[in-house]
Protein backbone atom coordinates (compact mmCIF):
# COMPACT_ATOMS: atom_id res chain seq x y z
CA UNK A 1 0.00 0.00 0.00
CA UNK A 2 1.53 3.58 -1.00
CA UNK A 3 1.40 6.23 1.00
CA UNK A 4 -1.08 8.71 0.96
CA UNK A 5 -0.55 11.87 -1.05
CA UNK A 6 -0.57 14.86 0.98
CA UNK A 7 -3.46 17.61 0.28
CA UNK A 8 -4.35 21.17 0.96
CA UNK A 9 -6.00 20.67 4.77
CA UNK A 10 -9.87 20.82 4.41
CA UNK A 11 -12.10 22.99 6.51
CA UNK A 12 -15.98 23.34 6.30
CA UNK A 13 -15.36 27.07 6.18
CA UNK A 14 -12.82 27.11 4.00
CA UNK A 15 -15.46 25.60 1.33
CA UNK A 16 -17.72 27.35 -1.10
CA UNK A 17 -21.33 28.35 -0.15
CA UNK A 18 -24.23 27.28 -1.68
CA UNK A 19 -25.56 23.47 -2.80
CA UNK A 20 -24.16 20.11 -1.04
CA UNK A 21 -21.39 18.69 -3.27
CA UNK A 22 -22.40 15.02 -5.05
CA UNK A 23 -19.28 12.71 -4.47
CA UNK A 24 -17.88 9.48 -5.19
CA UNK A 25 -15.64 7.43 -2.67
CA UNK A 26 -13.59 4.37 -2.56
CA UNK A 27 -15.58 2.43 -0.15
CA UNK A 28 -13.42 -0.50 0.92
CA UNK A 29 -14.59 -4.00 2.85
CA UNK A 30 -15.14 -3.67 6.81
CA UNK A 31 -11.21 -4.09 7.62
CA UNK A 32 -11.44 -0.17 5.74
CA UNK A 33 -12.77 0.90 9.18
CA UNK A 34 -9.51 -0.64 11.11
CA UNK A 35 -7.44 1.36 9.23
CA UNK A 36 -6.21 4.24 10.76
CA UNK A 37 -5.12 6.70 7.36
CA UNK A 38 -8.29 5.65 5.69
CA UNK A 39 -10.17 6.60 8.54
CA UNK A 40 -8.59 10.17 8.89
CA UNK A 41 -9.12 10.80 5.09
CA UNK A 42 -13.09 9.77 5.31
CA UNK A 43 -13.65 11.53 8.59
CA UNK A 44 -11.60 14.36 7.94
CA UNK A 45 -12.94 14.70 4.46
CA UNK A 46 -16.72 15.10 6.23
CA UNK A 47 -15.89 17.79 8.60
CA UNK A 48 -14.67 19.44 5.81
CA UNK A 49 -18.43 19.79 4.37
CA UNK A 50 -21.21 21.48 5.61
CA UNK A 51 -23.88 18.60 7.32
CA UNK A 52 -25.93 17.23 5.11
CA UNK A 53 -29.82 17.24 5.82
CA UNK A 54 -29.67 13.71 4.58
CA UNK A 55 -28.03 11.29 2.54
CA UNK A 56 -28.55 9.70 -0.85
CA UNK A 57 -25.85 6.55 -1.32
CA UNK A 58 -25.59 4.61 -4.61
CA UNK A 59 -23.74 1.54 -3.69
CA UNK A 60 -21.77 -0.92 -6.14
CA UNK A 61 -23.75 -3.64 -4.27
CA UNK A 62 -27.05 -2.99 -5.08
CA UNK A 63 -28.01 -3.53 -8.77
CA UNK A 64 -31.61 -4.49 -9.60
CA UNK A 65 -33.93 -3.11 -12.03
CA UNK A 66 -36.94 -1.59 -11.81
CA UNK A 67 -34.56 0.70 -9.60
CA UNK A 68 -35.37 0.79 -5.83
CA UNK A 69 -35.09 2.81 -2.40
CA UNK A 70 -33.91 0.92 1.13
CA UNK A 71 -36.43 0.75 3.66
CA UNK A 72 -37.77 4.08 5.25
CA UNK A 73 -37.77 2.63 8.90
CA UNK A 74 -35.39 0.77 10.67
CA UNK A 75 -33.93 -2.79 9.70
CA UNK A 76 -31.21 -4.59 9.93
CA UNK A 77 -27.80 -3.64 7.86
CA UNK A 78 -26.94 -6.08 4.75
CA UNK A 79 -23.63 -8.01 5.77
CA UNK A 80 -22.95 -8.92 2.06
CA UNK A 81 -19.28 -10.09 2.75
CA UNK A 82 -17.67 -13.48 3.33
CA UNK A 83 -14.96 -14.72 4.94
CA UNK A 84 -14.39 -11.96 7.79
CA UNK A 85 -13.66 -12.51 11.54
CA UNK A 86 -17.11 -12.85 13.21
CA UNK A 87 -17.20 -9.29 14.65
CA UNK A 88 -17.41 -7.04 11.31
CA UNK A 89 -21.06 -9.08 11.70
CA UNK A 90 -21.73 -7.35 14.58
CA UNK A 91 -21.07 -4.23 13.21
CA UNK A 92 -24.12 -1.94 13.26
CA UNK A 93 -25.44 1.66 12.16
CA UNK A 94 -28.23 2.69 13.34
CA UNK A 95 -28.71 5.86 11.21
CA UNK A 96 -32.23 7.52 11.14
CA UNK A 97 -34.65 6.32 8.47
CA UNK A 98 -35.39 8.82 5.64
CA UNK A 99 -39.04 9.13 4.32
CA UNK A 100 -39.36 12.54 3.21
CA UNK A 101 -36.06 12.38 1.08
CA UNK A 102 -37.75 8.79 -0.34
CA UNK A 103 -40.93 10.91 -1.24
CA UNK A 104 -38.76 13.02 -2.91
CA UNK A 105 -37.16 10.51 -4.81
CA UNK A 106 -39.89 8.96 -5.94
CA UNK A 107 -41.48 12.54 -7.30
CA UNK A 108 -38.34 13.39 -9.15
CA UNK A 109 -38.44 10.23 -11.40
CA UNK A 110 -40.50 9.74 -14.41
CA UNK A 111 -43.36 7.59 -14.92
CA UNK A 112 -41.00 5.91 -17.41
CA UNK A 113 -38.82 5.01 -14.04
CA UNK A 114 -40.79 3.66 -11.75
CA UNK A 115 -39.00 3.29 -8.30
CA UNK A 116 -39.26 0.35 -6.30
CA UNK A 117 -39.50 0.24 -2.53
CA UNK A 118 -37.64 -2.46 -0.55
CA UNK A 119 -39.30 -2.67 3.00
CA UNK A 120 -37.14 -4.87 4.42
CA UNK A 121 -33.36 -3.80 2.67
CA UNK A 122 -31.02 -2.25 4.60
CA UNK A 123 -28.08 -0.63 3.84
CA UNK A 124 -25.35 -2.55 2.25
CA UNK A 125 -21.64 -2.82 3.04
CA UNK A 126 -21.03 -0.29 0.22
CA UNK A 127 -22.92 2.21 2.33
CA UNK A 128 -22.66 1.71 5.84
CA UNK A 129 -19.06 1.18 5.86
CA UNK A 130 -18.09 4.69 4.59
CA UNK A 131 -20.45 6.30 6.50
CA UNK A 132 -19.23 4.69 9.35
CA UNK A 133 -16.12 6.19 8.90
CA UNK A 134 -17.58 9.68 7.84
CA UNK A 135 -20.55 10.07 10.29
CA UNK A 136 -20.21 7.76 13.00
CA UNK A 137 -22.85 8.95 15.06
CA UNK A 138 -24.88 7.85 12.69
CA UNK A 139 -27.63 10.68 13.60
CA UNK A 140 -28.08 11.64 9.72
CA UNK A 141 -30.85 9.97 7.92
CA UNK A 142 -29.87 7.63 5.50
CA UNK A 143 -31.22 6.15 1.71
CA UNK A 144 -30.44 3.82 -0.32
CA UNK A 145 -30.87 3.82 -3.77
CA UNK A 146 -30.14 0.75 -6.38
CA UNK A 147 -28.65 1.08 -10.13
CA UNK A 148 -31.29 -0.27 -12.14
CA UNK A 149 -28.39 -1.06 -14.37
CA UNK A 150 -24.35 -0.55 -15.22
CA UNK A 151 -24.91 1.55 -18.46
CA UNK A 152 -22.90 4.93 -17.53
CA UNK A 153 -25.41 7.10 -19.68
CA UNK A 154 -28.63 5.93 -17.83
CA UNK A 155 -26.63 6.21 -14.55
CA UNK A 156 -26.02 9.88 -15.61
CA UNK A 157 -29.19 10.95 -16.71
CA UNK A 158 -30.54 9.25 -13.58
CA UNK A 159 -27.81 11.72 -11.35
CA UNK A 160 -29.30 14.53 -13.13
CA UNK A 161 -32.65 13.63 -12.01
CA UNK A 162 -31.69 13.68 -8.26
CA UNK A 163 -29.76 17.06 -8.62
CA UNK A 164 -32.07 19.44 -7.29
CA UNK A 165 -31.86 17.31 -3.72
CA UNK A 166 -28.31 18.98 -3.42
CA UNK A 167 -30.60 22.24 -2.80
CA UNK A 168 -32.19 20.88 -0.34
CA UNK A 169 -28.75 19.87 1.92
CA UNK A 170 -28.67 16.30 0.70
CA UNK A 171 -25.31 14.32 -0.02
CA UNK A 172 -25.61 12.47 -2.68
CA UNK A 173 -22.26 9.28 -2.64
CA UNK A 174 -21.89 7.42 -5.61
CA UNK A 175 -19.78 4.92 -3.82
CA UNK A 176 -17.84 2.36 -5.60
CA UNK A 177 -13.54 1.71 -6.16
CA UNK A 178 -11.63 3.78 -9.06
CA UNK A 179 -9.71 0.36 -9.50
CA UNK A 180 -11.34 -2.60 -8.84
CA UNK A 181 -9.71 -5.83 -9.89
CA UNK A 182 -9.64 -7.88 -7.01
CA UNK A 183 -8.84 -11.11 -9.23
CA UNK A 184 -5.35 -9.52 -10.11
CA UNK A 185 -4.07 -8.23 -6.70
CA UNK A 186 -3.22 -11.20 -4.69
CA UNK A 187 0.07 -10.47 -3.62
CA UNK A 188 -1.03 -6.94 -2.94
CA UNK A 189 -2.94 -8.31 0.18
CA UNK A 190 0.08 -10.36 0.75
CA UNK A 191 1.83 -7.23 1.52
CA UNK A 192 3.67 -5.98 -1.58
CA UNK A 193 3.87 -2.27 -1.75
CA UNK A 194 2.43 0.27 -5.15
CA UNK A 195 -0.31 -1.05 -7.55
CA UNK A 196 -0.36 -2.83 -10.95
CA UNK A 197 0.47 -1.05 -13.65
CA UNK A 198 -3.06 -1.25 -15.08
CA UNK A 199 -4.20 0.33 -11.70
CA UNK A 200 -2.11 3.49 -12.15
CA UNK A 201 -2.76 3.69 -15.55
CA UNK A 202 -6.81 3.93 -15.05
CA UNK A 203 -6.13 5.74 -12.52
CA UNK A 204 -4.19 8.53 -14.24
CA UNK A 205 -6.77 8.32 -17.67
CA UNK A 206 -9.40 8.91 -14.82
CA UNK A 207 -8.11 11.74 -13.24
CA UNK A 208 -7.54 13.13 -16.74
CA UNK A 209 -10.54 12.97 -18.16
CA UNK A 210 -12.07 14.24 -14.98
CA UNK A 211 -9.62 17.41 -14.63
CA UNK A 212 -10.90 18.00 -18.76
CA UNK A 213 -14.68 17.55 -18.23
CA UNK A 214 -14.62 14.87 -20.85
CA UNK A 215 -17.68 12.80 -19.66
CA UNK A 216 -17.71 11.33 -23.18
CA UNK A 217 -14.52 9.81 -22.78
CA UNK A 218 -15.89 8.69 -19.44
CA UNK A 219 -18.88 7.36 -20.62
CA UNK A 220 -16.81 5.09 -23.20
CA UNK A 221 -14.19 3.58 -20.55
CA UNK A 222 -14.76 0.18 -21.64
CA UNK A 223 -13.02 1.10 -24.55
CA UNK A 224 -10.70 3.86 -23.70
CA UNK A 225 -9.61 3.73 -20.75
CA UNK A 226 -5.88 1.90 -20.25
CA UNK A 227 -5.85 -0.97 -17.97
CA UNK A 228 -9.12 -2.44 -19.13
CA UNK A 229 -10.64 -5.00 -17.61
CA UNK A 230 -8.06 -5.89 -15.54
CA UNK A 231 -8.96 -2.46 -13.77
CA UNK A 232 -12.51 -3.64 -13.72
CA UNK A 233 -13.45 -7.30 -14.80
CA UNK A 234 -16.76 -6.17 -13.77
CA UNK A 235 -17.58 -2.86 -13.96
CA UNK A 236 -20.35 -2.17 -10.79
CA UNK A 237 -18.02 -0.40 -8.72
CA UNK A 238 -17.28 2.35 -11.43
CA UNK A 239 -20.42 2.54 -12.12
CA UNK A 240 -21.90 4.90 -8.88
CA UNK A 241 -19.47 7.54 -10.59
CA UNK A 242 -21.79 8.23 -13.14
CA UNK A 243 -24.26 9.04 -10.92
CA UNK A 244 -22.30 11.29 -8.91
CA UNK A 245 -21.24 13.55 -12.20
CA UNK A 246 -24.80 13.66 -13.23
CA UNK A 247 -26.10 15.34 -10.22
CA UNK A 248 -23.62 18.14 -10.50
CA UNK A 249 -24.54 21.33 -12.23
CA UNK A 250 -21.10 21.85 -13.88
CA UNK A 251 -19.39 18.24 -14.87
CA UNK A 252 -17.00 19.73 -17.18
CA UNK A 253 -15.73 21.20 -13.86
CA UNK A 254 -12.54 19.66 -12.62
CA UNK A 255 -13.62 18.10 -9.30
CA UNK A 256 -11.79 18.40 -5.75
CA UNK A 257 -9.83 15.28 -4.65
CA UNK A 258 -10.40 14.45 -1.48
CA UNK A 259 -8.46 11.38 -1.62
CA UNK A 260 -6.31 9.89 -3.60
CA UNK A 261 -2.83 6.72 -3.55
CA UNK A 262 -3.95 2.78 -3.69
CA UNK A 263 -4.72 0.41 -1.00
CA UNK A 264 -3.88 -3.12 -2.14
CA UNK A 265 -3.08 -1.87 -5.17
CA UNK A 266 -6.12 -0.79 -5.67
CA UNK A 267 -6.83 3.11 -6.09
CA UNK A 268 -8.67 5.13 -4.00
CA UNK A 269 -9.27 8.19 -5.71
CA UNK A 270 -12.35 10.10 -4.18
CA UNK A 271 -14.04 13.36 -5.21
CA UNK A 272 -16.14 15.97 -4.74
CA UNK A 273 -17.87 17.92 -7.77
CA UNK A 274 -20.12 20.66 -7.43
Amino acid sequence: MTEPRETESRTAESRPAGPMPSIYLGHGAPPLLEDAVWMEELGGWARSMSRPSSILIVSAHWQTAPMAISSTRPVPLVYDFYGFPEHYYRLRYDAPSAPDLAARVLGLMPATEPVLERPTRGLDHGAWVPLKAMYPDADIPVLQLSMPDLDAEHLFAIGQRLAPLRDEGVLIVGSGFLTHGLPFIHEYFLGKPGAPQWSVDFDQWAMEALNRGDVDELFAFREKAPGMPFAHPTVEHFAPLFVTLGAVARPDDRPDYAIEGFAYGLSKRSFEAR
